[in-house]
């Protein structure tokens, strides 16, 4: 499987490879920003991807709406410091499969996603 980090972060999406790559992921790649992960995307083609919402240049919920009309299947997690109930209502409304806030642990991160790729085997 293939894995897109998105994040303006370095510190998550190293944490995010880190945590995930061994595991879970052969191939993986990652964008700082919403603009960054559209051209990433396109190019790679990925199975799953990690979205935060704040960004610059495109916000993660922009970023969403784009990566799902590219490829509609796609597992996408958000992974954010809003934590506000709102935030993860709109993007699970507009396609997110889950939600995990900042600050998380190695655990919760693999939880989250084995959690999100289970959904997809059942359905």
């Amino acid at each position: 499987m293939k894995l897109l980090i998105v994040d303006d972060s370095m510190i998550i999406r190293r944490a995010i490879e880190r945590t995930l790559v061994p595991s879970l992921f052969d191939e993986i790649r990652t964008a700082a920003d919403g603009l960054r992960a559209i051209e990433e995307f396109k190019d790679f083609m990925p199975d799953v991807v990690t979205l935060d919402i704040t960004m610059p240049h495109m916000d993660g919920i922009a970023t969403l709406e784009e990566l799902l009309q590219i490829k509609p299947d796609t597992k996408i997690m958000i992974v954010s410091a809003l934590a506000d109930d709102s935030t993860a209502i709109e993007a699970l409304t507009m396609g997110a499969d889950q939600f995990i806030c900042k600050p998380f642990t190695n655990e919760e991160l693999v939880a989250a996603v084995n959690e999100m790729l289970a959904f997809d085997s059942i359905s």
